[in-house]
């Protein structure tokens, strides 16, 4: 979703993983901590791509799986995610 007005950052990103498959805090933040590290490792190649066109996104991530992946897991599906992203504002 484009943002309305200039912001610091060219994607404001959010994470989410519901109760009613992680009834357990420590399992909701270490979903939200694994998904923020592999976010933040990988994001510069779309920021990069954004600001050349002077583009912003919003954008909010839903964890549905029913188990904690591992980290290589997480990593490569945001990965898949950013290279939609950027395809999707060429």
């Amino acid at each position: 979703m484009p943002l309305p007005g200039p912001c610091k950052y060219p994607v404001q990103v959010g994470f989410s993983a519901t109760t009613r498959r992680f009834p357990h805090a420590v399992d909701r933040n270490r979903i939200k901590r694994l998904g923020r590290e592999a976010w933040r490792l990988q994001k510069q190649e779309l920021y990069d791509h954004l600001r050349s066109e002077s583009r912003q996104l919003a954008v909010f991530l839903i964890y549905t799986d029913k188990k904690i992946a591992p980290f290589s897991v997480v990593q490569d599906k945001i990965s898949v995610i950013l290279r939609k992203l950027q395809k999707a504002e060429s």
